[in-house]
C-alpha cells in the first residue's frame, strides 16, 4: 500500500513537470512515506528525520551545521555550487497520522505532515512549494480520498488500491487507528484508472486494500436496480472489462486477504477466471485457536485450514503464503508448538514471519504475561527454519513444470538473462533477448537457487 501511494505522490509531481531528484540531499523536495505497523519501522523514520535535520541546516548555513561529516559530502557540494536553495521535507503515512500532534513540534525539519486523510492537499503543497509561499497547517478530511493514479513510470506491473482502512481491529494491530474504517472504492474510478493503465501497455495490476477481500460498494445491474458489489463480483467486473476493451493487461492479483472473507463464492470466482493469477497472501497469524481469539481473529484454526483444502481442490497449482507472528502476550509453549504444527499441515510456499511488538494504543499492548525477547526472538527463529525447509520442498516439486511468465526486468547477476515472475508470483531466471521484457512467455522449470527458479525459453 506503501508503495502504491508514493507512487500516486510522485505521479502528481511528474505530471506537474517535476522531475526525480538523482540524490536526495539535492532535492528540492524531499517526501518520507512512513508506516506504524511496527515500533522498529518508526524507529527508522526518526533515524531519517535526524538525518534530513543535519542536511537541511546545510542546505541552509545554519550555524550549527555540520559540514565535516562524511554523510553530509554530498549536500555540502551542492550547497557550494548553488547557494541557498529551498529544500522541503515532508512526512506522509501512518507514523504521521498517528502522531500528527506531535512530530512537527518535535521535528523542526518538516515543513509538511500529511496523515492518511490529509494526501488530497498535495496539489495545493506543490503550488506553495512552487511559489516559494510559506508552509500551510494540513486540514484533514473526514474521509479517505483515493488517487485517481498509482502508476510507476514504464511499470509493467502496478498496484490499483480498492478499499482502504479496516473494521477488524485485532488486539495487536494499529492500522485502524492510523487507516481508518474500511472505505470501497466506487467501480468507475477503479475501471477508469484500469484503462489509464491499459493505455500505458500494463501488463499486470494487484488490487490492494488492508482488508482487500471485504470489498463492498453500491452498484447498478443492467435493469438499472441498485444492488452491492462484493469482491468476487468486482474481480467480474473487471475481468469483463479487461476483455471488453481489449486491454493489455492479463493478469489480476490482490491482497491482502482475510481467511474470514475469503468465502466460497470467492474460490469459484478466481477458479473459474482466466485472469486472476492462482498465488494468494492469506494471513493465518497463528495456529492456535485460543491465541486467535484473543488476537480478535474471526476464525479458527480449524477453519483456516479447511480454507485451504478448498483452495487446493478447487485450484490444484495454487501457492499460498502467509503471515506468521510468534510470541503474543501470554503465549505458551504449547500454544507456540500449534504454529510449527499448522505449518507442517499446511505447508505455505512462503511467510512473513515476525514477534509480536506492542503498538501504543493497541488492547494487546496492555496484556498480561508479555512474552520476553529473547524468547519471542528463540520462537521466530524454529518458525523461520521450519518455513525455509517447507519453502525449498514446495518448491522444488514445481521444477520440471512448464509455465506462463511476465518477463519484466534483466536479471543483476547475468545481463543475458531476464527474470519473471510466475502466476504463483515466484521469480524465474532464464537465457532470453531484452526484447521479450514486458511479454507474457512459456517457460520451463529446470531448477531451483535459493528462492528463484531457473528456466528454459520454450518457443
Amino acid at each position: 500500500m506503501n508503495i502504491a501511494e508514493s507512487a500516486a505522490v510522485e505521479h502528481l509531481f511528474i505530471s506537474r513537470g517535476w522531475k526525480k531528484a538523482e540524490f536526495a540531499e539535492c532535492a528540492d523536495v524531499v517526501i518520507i512515506n512512513t508506516c506504524s505497523v511496527r515500533g522498529s519501522a518508526e524507529d527508522r523514520i526518526f533515524g531519517r528525520l535526524g538525518y534530513f535535520t543535519g542536511v537541511k541546516n546545510i542546505r541552509y548555513k545554519k550555524p550549527e551545521a555540520k559540514t565535516k561529516v562524511e554523510s553530509m559530502k554530498r549536500a555540502v557540494e551542492f550547497t557550494e555550487k548553488n547557494g541557498i536553495v529551498p529544500f522541503t521535507v515532508i512526512l506522509m503515512g501512518c507514523m504521521a497520522e498517528r502522531l500528527l500532534g506531535e512530530v512537527k513540534e518535535k521535528w523542526p525539519v518538516l515543513d509538511y505532515v500529511v496523515g492518511t486523510f490529509g494526501k488530497y492537499k498535495f496539489g495545493d503543497i506543490i503550488t506553495a512549494v512552487e511559489e516559494r509561499r510559506e508552509p500551510f497547517e494540513i486540514e484533514e478530511e473526514e474521509t479517505y480520498s483515493f488517487a485517481p493514479v498509482s502508476y510507476e513510470e514504464e511499470a509493467f506491473s502496478t498496484f490499483v488500491p480498492i478499499m482502504h482502512g479496516c473494521n477488524n481491529f485485532c488486539t495487536y494491530c494499529i492500522v485502524p487507528h492510523v487507516r481508518g474504517r474500511e472505505v470501497s472504492r466506487p467501480l468507475d474510478q477503479i475501471l477508469s484508472e484500469v484503462d489509464f493503465l491499459s493505455g500505458r501497455g500494463v501488463k499486470e495490476i494487484t488490487l490492494l486494500g488492508q482488508n482487500v477481500n471485504a470489498y463492498r460498494c453500491k452498484d447498478k445491474d443492467e435493469n438499472g436496480n441498485e444492488i452491492e458489489l462484493n469482491f468476487p463480483k468486482l474481480l467480474k467486473r473487471i475481468s469483463g472489462h479487461l476483455d471488453k476493451t481489449n486491454s493489455s493487461i492479463k493478469w489480476i492479483r490482490f491482497e491482502s486477504s482475510n481467511p474470514n472473507d475469503f468465502s466460497d463464492e470467492l474460490i469459484e470466482t478466481v477458479a473459474a477466471d482466466k485472469h486472476v493469477c492462482h498465488g494468494f497472501h492469506i494471513a493465518a497469524q497463528h495456529g492456535s485457536t485460543e491465541i486467535l481469539k484473543r488476537m480478535n481473529r474471526k476464525n479458527t484454526r480449524e477453519e483456516f485450514v479447511e480454507l485451504m483444502a478448498k483452495l487446493r481442490k478447487a485450484i490444484p497449482d495454487v501457492q499460498v503464503i502467509t503471515d506468521l507472528m510468534v510470541g503474543f502476550p501470554g503465549e505458551t509453549e504449547e500454544q507456540f508448538n500449534e504454529i510449527l504444527t499448522l505449518m507442517e499441515e499446511v505447508k505455505f510456499e512462503s511467510a512473513f514471519m515476525y514477534f509480536y511488538n506492542p503498538r501504543e494504543g493497541t488492547p494487546a499492548a496492555s496484556f498480561p504475561n508479555q512474552i520476553p525477547v529473547e524468547l519471542k526472538k528463540k520462537r521466530l527463529q524454529k518458525v523461520i527454519d521450519l518455513q525455509l525447509k517447507h519453502t525449498q520442498e514446495v518448491m522444488t516439486k514445481r521444477v520440471g513444470s512448464t509455465l506462463t511468465v511476465l518477463a519484466d526486468i534483466v536479471s543483476k547477476n547475468d545481463n543475458t538473462e531476464l527474470l519473471g515472475k510466475t502466476e504463483q508470483n515466484e521469480r524465474v531466471a532464464f537465457k532470453a533477448d531484452k526484447k521479450l521484457i514486458g511479454s507474457f512467455v512459456r517457460v520451463r522449470l529446470d531448477s531451483l537457487n535459493g528462492n528463484t527458479f531457473k528456466g528454459t525459453l520454450v518457443d
